[in-house]
């Protein structure tokens, strides 16, 4: 066991689910690099709530479909705290533009920006994570996929780029954590339904259509944040030692 304190990497953190997940990782003992692509203000904001958990947290820009920034992240982590036990990868953003409209480098923004993206991030993170432990923890993976790989029908809003790059992912998952059960770490994702998002964050739907989701959600109410960050903090929890390669849904049983 290491002195060390136990070292997170969010990606996408400034806002919604990253942020909320920051906040429920934080506490006395954690340091957490809160990465996002330019909303400066909003990582700083984060950082701020961190700390006032009781943890250490920096903030680290970049776009994360540069193909330098995920090992620079990671490369960063190591550096500043020693180590890295957990990767939260939730950077990305939601494209529903129809197929017969989107373009090639529309749908290649997608996959850069979510897939590729993600592949980048483990190929840098597995083997740090691997290294050692902060606070007696096994190192976790968890990426932020989401409903649209899942759900389609002809009354709903679809997201095809954003799909298939979501799908791509979980696919990922499942065969990173065969990959890295030897070291004892865990892959796993979370895929969020309708999620409402912060009150100045950006919404790829208006609100008009926001509420006619609602009803299709059979708990009656949109997820929060907060309801994402939960599942995420358990999946790095000691609870969760034995669950690898898996896709947990929170989603309010949207189908």
């Amino acid at each position: 066991m290491t002195d060390r304190p136990r070292t997170i990497l969010v990606t996408g953190a400034a806002s919604g689910i990253g942020a909320a997940c920051c906040r429920a990782l934080a506490g006395p003992g954690t340091a957490i690099l809160v990465h996002t692509r330019k909303n400066a203000a909003g990582a700083d904001a984060v950082a701020e709530a961190v700390r006032a958990a009781g943890g250490v947290a920096e903030v680290m820009l970049g776009d994360i479909a540069d193909p330098a920034l995920p090992a620079a992240l990671v490369a960063h982590a190591q550096a500043r705290f020693g180590g890295l036990d957990v990767v939260v990868a939730n950077a990305g953003f939601a494209d529903r533009t129809p197929v017969a409209a989107l373009t090639d480098a529309g749908f290649a923004q997608s996959m850069d920006t979510v897939l590729w993206a993600f592949l980048r991030l483990a190929r840098a993170a597995l083997p740090v994570l691997a290294q050692g432990r902060g606070e007696g923890q096994a190192p976790r993976l968890v990426a932020i996929s989401s409903f649209v790989a899942h759900v389609f029908r002809t009354d709903a809003t679809l997201f095809p780029a954003t799909a298939a790059a979501k799908a791509g992912v979980e696919a990922l998952v499942r065969a990173l954590a065969v990959e890295a059960a030897a070291s004892g770490t865990t892959v796993n994702a979370v895929a969020p339904g309708f999620t409402q998002k912060d009150a100045s964050g950006h919404s790829a739907m208006t609100p008009a259509q926001w509420d006619a989701v609602r009803a299709r959600i059979p708990l009656g109410r949109l997820g929060t944040p907060g309801d994402v960050a939960q599942a995420v903090a358990f999946l790095a929890s000691p609870g969760a030692a034995y669950i690898t390669g898996q896709v947990l849904h929170v989603n309010g049983g949207l189908v």
